[in-house]
């Protein structure tokens, strides 16, 4: 065991984790993808970790830690994140004593978080100062943190879970950051990647003799040549990497703010840090990348066509790419220059999906310092590792039930031998319909297209031990071994609960669980109501009609946000400015203005009336006291997490539905009397609800 400097027999632990989504690895927990595709419906996605297991903050809480999260928590469901909770999935509830950050969906606005929480409240803001960025106030926290509990006591371990949103997209910097990088990306990803190559090669972070693969080419994951792109494109695609690496550059000050105060405190020396990314590069920017980074994933679930970004607006948007203005991701020519030297991306289990940089310091027991190794290692194998290091014993009962067994091994023997064998020589992956499977430096590993059988997918071939870039497919040479690999991934998927396969028609997300109901019932809202979460918010309006009734005592003067609902990325608010009624609606960028009309004291009642004809487009009118007033037509529907903030009523706190509101008046809040506003959920669109879900059913099926 490493001692502290305090003499307690536990080692004090750190660690720190890039966020996103990788390959499958949560099953047996039930989070076998993220949390938003599941509905609970199958026991390997139930969307929340099973109550027979244990988390290792649970393990070392119960062993005498004080235990710290700061971060991304993307293991609730949706419909358990509201105020009204469950919250037994929240991290309190899973074994930490304190917590700040945002739970739900998987990432969040950098410069005006959607909802943050600390412990189990949410926490009010109705507008973030100027210069507020999530990195920098999570790392504040982190350290305040630390220093409480050991002021406190200081002979108490603490176990701190630094769970970054950064790098996840939307792709936000500070400016100061942004511009220090500015010019360094303008030759192009194919130039960068061969340096990038040539440097891990001199580093010996890959073995001498790999080779670096062709620029991928793949249908549908294909990168064109940076010498073909325009120059209009070239601009803006260096602008997008340039915010990625202001991004890390400022996790990189934040981290060293944070081993700053370790050493302040004299507990680096004895403090474990682990630090890796959970997934490969994302390539949800696709071909060019966006400027509306909702609109990207919108185009990837559905490609309507209606959704695809243009490179002259995004090109007109440059200077605020970064900002707050603007929720960005770059093109996937980036991606794969962030992979380098791995083939594919995030969502592939060729090895540019999962296979990432791990990082430990532990300056008392590590003496290899800046030792490289190249045993197989899986994200499983962290936990047995770290207990084993610190000398705890794995929880056998948690609040009553025998915890699942652990189904990692312990790596802690290659940190004293660069030679010594990897003990985890099997290993299973899924992600999106792909797949693969690992043994003994062999992998055998699919690409998956959409709408196609599984059963027609190619099982390619790796000796990962002389190939492991995955140029060479060996599997017309060895099939007896591929059939011997497939039959072992076939076996560990059905212990493991990895059926049914989803390939994004969301199966697993179709039928939603009766208890969810509730979201889409009518609901009062009432002055002094905190912000509605998220997922009630949409749910009221979810590929549906829905009307909003807003009752009021209008009087000359009276100005402000009558009802807001959603920020940069995409929602419509209804506000009053100098005596006139407006209604501003904003979907991936496409953009609609109601109103206008001088408003006659008196008014009682102002309606938004929205019918939902099919094929995501919505009809919008409004009304006053039962007049019409003004309406608009098909306009682009609000697709999921599009309106990435909840519903507010007498104010638009936080990230702005409307900019230019915003730079005039900050939250506006209504100076006049306000009621109340009330929600009611019509008819589902009628090429959506049942139709829909025996649609997916039916094409989920024919390609099981």
């Amino acid at each position: 065991a490493c001692n502290s400097s305090h003499s307690s027999s536990k080692a004090d632990f750190s660690a720190g984790a890039v966020g996103g989504v990788g390959v499958a690895v949560g099953l047996g927990v039930g989070v076998g993808s993220v949390v938003s595709t599941h509905a609970g419906a199958y026991p390997g996605y139930a969307g929340e970790m099973a109550q027979d297991t244990a988390t290792l903050a649970e393990t070392l809480r119960a062993n005498g830690y004080a235990t710290l999260m700061v971060g991304k928590w993307h293991l609730s469901r949706f419909s358990d994140v509201s105020d009204a909770g469950p919250t037994h999935s929240w991290p309190l509830q899973r074994g930490f004593d304190r917590f700040y950050g945002f739970l739900g969906v998987g990432f969040t606005n950098f410069h005006h978080p959607d909802r943050l929480i600390e412990d189990n409240h949410a926490v009010e803001v109705d507008q973030y100062p100027e210069d507020y960025y999530f990195t920098d106030d999570i790392t504040d926290k982190a350290i305040s943190m630390v220093r409480a509990s050991k002021a406190s006591n200081p002979s108490k371990p603490f176990f701190l879970y630094f769970a970054h949103a950064a790098v996840h997209a939307p792709l936000q910097a500070k400016r100061a950051d942004i511009e220090k990088y500015k010019d360094a990306y303008h030759e192009g990803w194919d130039i960068i990647r061969a340096r990038r190559y040539q440097r891990q090669l001199d580093l010996g972070v890959i073995p001498q003799g790999t080779k670096l693969p062709p620029r991928n080419s793949e249908p549908e994951n294909d990168v064109k040549p940076w010498e073909s792109l325009s120059p209009q494109e070239k601009e803006l695609f260096a602008r997008y990497m340039a915010v990625y690496a202001g991004m890390i550059d400022n996790i990189d000050q934040n981290f060293g703010r944070l081993r700053d105060s370790l050493e302040e405190i004299r507990e680096w020396d004895n403090t474990l840090v682990i630090f890796l990314s959970d997934n490969g590069a994302s390539r949800e920017g696709e071909e060019i990348g966006s400027s509306y980074y909702l609109s990207a994933v919108a185009w990837a679930q559905s490609r309507d066509p209606s959704l695809v970004d243009t490179l002259q607006r995004d090109h007109q948007r440059l200077d605020l790419i970064g900002g707050p203005r603007t929720l960005s991701h770059y093109p996937r020519g980036w991606t794969m220059a962030c992979n380098t030297p791995f083939r594919l991306y995030k969502k592939n289990t060729h090895a540019g999906g999962h296979q990432v940089a791990f990082l430990m310091s532990l300056p008392r027991r590590i003496k290899d310092r800046g030792g490289l190794r190249s045993q197989y290692v899986y994200v499983t194998d962290i936990v047995p590792t770290v207990l084993e290091l610190i000398g705890v014993e794995p929880m056998v009962h948690r609040n009553g039930n025998r915890v699942k067994p652990m189904s990692g091994s312990s790596f802690t023997r290659t940190l004293d031998d660069p030679r010594a064998s990897s003990r985890h020589t099997n290993q299973y992956y899924e992600m999106a319909g792909n797949r693969g499977y690992y043994r003994d430096g062999w992998e055998a590993v699919t690409l998956h297209r959409r709408q196609t059988k599984y059963s027609d997918d190619h099982w390619e071939l790796y000796d990962l031990r002389n190939d492991p870039t995955e140029i060479h497919d060996l599997s017309g040479e060895r099939p007896e071994l591929v059939a011997e690999l497939v039959e072992a991934w076939d076996q560990a998927a059905w212990a493991n609960q990895v059926y049914p396969l989803d390939e994004g028609f969301g199966l697993r997300d179709a039928v939603r669980p009766a208890h969810e109901q509730v979201f889409s019932q009518p609901v009062t809202i009432y002055p002094g109501t905190p912000t509605l979460e998220m997922t009630r918010s949409f749910r009221l309006m979810d590929q549906r009609s829905w009307k909003a009734t807003i009752r009021l005592d209008y009087r000359k003067g009276d100005e402000g946000v009558l009802l807001a609902h959603g920020d940069q990325s995409g929602g419509y608010v209804v506000y009053v400015e100098e005596g006139r009624l407006h209604l501003y609606y904003q979907a991936h960028g496409h953009e609609h203005r109601l109103g206008g009309g001088e408003l006659p004291p008196g008014v009682q009642q102002v309606e938004i009336d929205v019918t939902a004809p099919g094929q995501d487009k919505w009809h919008l009118r409004m009304l006053v006291d039962g007049k019409d007033i003004d309406q608009a037509d098909d306009v682009v529907m609000l697709s999921r997490m599009g309106p990435l903030e909840g519903i507010d009523i007498g104010i638009d706190r936080r990230s702005p539905v409307c900019w230019e509101i915003y730079e005039r008046h900050g939250p506006f809040p209504y100076t006049g009397r306000l009621h109340s506003v009330t929600y009611e959920p019509g008819a589902v669109a009628p090429d959506r609800g049942p139709q829909r879900l025996e649609q997916i059913r039916e094409i989920a099926s024919r390609f099981q």
